[in-house]
């Protein structure tokens, strides 16, 4: 199977996590944006990361890869059958998906994407205020409802850890840090998550391709 994107995306980073803990062999075939690899295209036929090309089937988006393979390789099982369990567990999906990865995405992309990769000046007045505004919520939010322990979802790793704390990784990039003392369950979480081997190896990858661009 390949699957077409970037690490540095956290809908692809959320993918290639997910698919490391469940055992799944996937070859990724690094684009950039935009990209217009017809066999990428073909996959996502509007150009977003990540895509999935598993023999003659082509999908798009990264939870309904993720849900294509839950169903394809049912174990370990990372998103749970238990009807609450698995609402939960989709909740958090979507949670990631769309309030993380909104707030982050204004901070990401004109700190980092904007002026290494398009050779422009970002907007630091719109991160900025995403960093002050729309951020410290989310991690309030977060600190009221991650569990002793250390999981979001029946305290074993699911889908929803692994879609939360995907975006974290780039606010890390961005120079965005936790504040321990002020949110110390989701500093404790996010670290706890972001260390396993599935995410740390990619992540130092990209800390590395970071360092020289």
């Amino acid at each position: 199977m390949i699957l077409y994107g970037s690490t540095m995306s956290p809908f692809v980073r959320k993918v290639a996590a997910y698919a490391a803990e469940k055992g799944i062999e996937l070859k990724l075939r690094a684009i950039g944006l935009a990209d217009p690899d017809p066999d990428f295209r073909a996959a996502s036929p509007f150009r977003k990361m990540p895509a999935l090309v598993d023999g003659d089937y082509k999908l798009a988006d990264s939870s309904a890869i993720i849900h294509y393979l839950e169903a394809k390789y049912p174990t370990p099982e990372l998103i749970p059958v238990d009807p609450q369990l698995r609402g939960r567990t989709i909740w958090y999906d979507e949670f990631a998906d769309t309030l993380l990865f909104a707030c982050g995405g204004k901070m990401f992309f004109n700190r980092v994407v904007a002026p290494r990769f398009l050779g422009r000046e970002g907007d630091a007045a719109i991160a900025d205020a995403a960093e002050r505004d729309e951020l410290p919520p989310l991690l309030d939010y977060l600190e009221g409802v991650v569990p002793d322990s250390g999981f979001l979802v029946d305290d074993r790793l699911t889908l929803a850890d692994i879609a939360v704390a995907s975006p974290f990784a780039n606010f890390d990039h961005c120079g965005v840090k936790i504040d321990a003392a002020r949110h110390p369950k989701v500093s404790a979480y996010v670290e706890g998550i972001l260390t396993r081997p599935s995410f740390a190896r990619p992540i130092a990858r990209e800390r590395a391709f970071l360092e020289r661009a």
